[in-house]
């Protein structure tokens, strides 16, 4: 039997999981070129002598669909050491107050009825909306592709984008249920998990706070990053294929088809080739008559602080967010004014506390992240000023004595984000705005090209491990089982 030959250029989580699900084809031979040294993407360390933090994505959600997907791809979700975070985080308020996250809704009622009595019938009406709302959302939209965009402009899916309420923003939404405005900003700060503006972002990315109570927020022991030691481990055995510090130089495209790809002026055939880097950059590689020219929104950025610690603090969550006097100021400056964050909101993550495999003996792990402007225009000079103030505001707020705990600290920007392949800097991929969503958003077969297909952040379904990691699935279906939807090949050739 002829062996196929697959190269995925990019070993991202979604070329990682792509290749996990197509390598059990006893027929199929599967490369990864990667132009970095390791292999993960978003998903690695940041390490320093004995100690390691995960660089990007912290909070695992969706943990069924992500253990469902990895099952599929032949391992067993035993191997997925994931403990429960509860409470989920807590949420703290420039006022000084606090409201606390909770998988149980009894517990949440109770919560809310101690801190913001009076809202408790409002959370009821949130979960009983989200729940229907999931449930449609999942099946007609992340459960599906729209290389044919007429397949997503169906009566069925435009009914169901009224009932999500497609047309408001993520903040508008949740005015629906929630008449303080600090339980507003509670439940809808979760776009900025995936880069987007809670008064930008389509209300259907509310689902997102609604997962949260549904199906819990996680933590993978060893990290995140973690999941791809795991995954590579398996690759390897099977006889997956690693080419790294590789970087692809253009795509060998003949006559509307893929033959393979161009790496050091070598040539390297296949009969499939899918793109896993950040997609507006894949444009590049295709032939100018083929690029689709489009102009994306990037998400938002990220400047993330990476410490080491002499302690471990005791909270009730790793997790933590810490909201500024005002969010919306902080949000026009992230995505409007495109300007640093003067009195920013930021999230911290302190896994040291539950996983003593991160750091030597009695020392810790501490991430703090916060949402920041990117793009050509942003100027860094005040970097360090705004470094200095979240810390100031961290030590004051839950972290006391933290400077003089800290033993190491490293830095990272949006300026770096980009030099390593990150669209614009941004940390999530293309905005999950209206028109980058959906049928919208870049499709698995991008390119009036055959045997070229894409995954990753930036394509449908979207950003998120677990969502990317749908999204690999979606992909491997097509190439395994074949689908109903024909493209036409011819269209769009200039």
């Amino acid at each position: 039997m002829k062996q196929k030959e697959t190269i995925i250029v990019g070993g991202g989580i979604g070329g990682l999981v792509t290749a996990l699900l197509l390598s059990n084809e006893p027929d199929r031979n599967v490369t990864i070129v990667e132009k970095e040294k390791h292999l993960g993407g978003r998903l690695t360390y940041e390490r320093h002598g004995e100690y390691k933090i995960d660089q990007g994505p912290t909070i695992v959600l969706l943990p069924d669909m992500l253990l469902n997907i990895l099952e599929e791809g032949g391992m067993e979700k035993s191997r997925f050491p994931l403990l429960p975070c509860n409470p989920l985080y807590d949420v703290n308020f420039s006022d000084g107050s606090t409201y606390t996250k909770y998988s149980d809704p009894v517990q949440q009622k109770e919560e809310l009825a101690d801190k913001f009595p009076g809202q408790e019938k409002g959370f009821d009406r949130f979960l009983s909306d989200m729940k229907i709302r999931f449930l449609q959302g999942r099946s007609q939209f992340l459960e599906q592709s729209f290389v044919e965009k007429r397949t997503f402009f169906s009566g069925k899916n435009l009914r169901t984008l009224i009932r999500l309420r497609a047309y408001q923003n993520v903040r508008r939404m949740m005015r629906r249920y929630f008449s303080d405005e600090r339980l507003v900003e509670a439940y809808s700060l979760q776009t900025l998990y995936i880069g987007g503006h809670p008064q930008q972002s389509p209300a259907m990315y509310s689902l997102v706070s609604y997962s949260e109570h549904e199906h819990g927020i996680w933590y993978l022991k060893g990290g995140y990053a973690h999941l791809v030691e795991l995954i590579v481990e398996e690759l390897e055995e099977r006889g997956v294929h690693f080419m790294t510090n590789a970087p692809v130089e253009n795509l060998d495209i003949q006559n509307h088809q893929a033959k393979g790809i161009v790496v050091n002026g070598k040539t390297y055939q296949a009969d499939d080739v899918i793109l896993n880097g950040d997609f507006p950059l894949m444009d590049r590689l295709v032939p100018e008559e083929y690029r689709l020219n489009r102009k994306y929104t990037p998400s938002s950025g990220c400047l993330l602080i990476y410490m080491g610690l002499d302690k471990n603090y005791e909270h009730s969550s790793i997790h933590q967010f810490f909201l500024s006097s005002d969010f919306d100021r902080h949000m026009r400056q992230v995505f409007e004014t495109k300007e640093l964050p003067d009195d920013p909101s930021f999230y911290t993550f302190h896994p040291s506390m539950v996983d003593d495999s991160l750091a030597p003996p009695g020392k810790g792990v501490l991430y703090t992240l916060i949402p920041v402007p990117v793009g050509p225009n942003v100027d860094w000079s005040k970097k360090e000023e705004l470094i200095q103030y979240v810390i100031n505001q961290m030590e004051s707020r839950g972290f006391p004595g933290l400077k003089d705990q800290i033993n190491w600290m490293k830095i990272r920007t949006p300026e770096e984000a980009q030099k390593e392949g990150l669209y614009a800097g941004g940390s999530f991929g293309i905005a999950p705005t209206l028109f980058q969503s959906g049928v919208f958003r870049p499709q698995m077969k991008p390119y009036p090209i055959e045997h070229l297909y894409a995954v990753g952040a930036s394509v449908h379904p979207g950003g998120g491990v677990p969502i990317v990691m749908q999204g690999a699935k979606l992909l491997a279906n097509h190439l395994q089982f074949g689908s109903s939807e024909r493209h036409n090949y011819k269209r769009g050739v200039k």
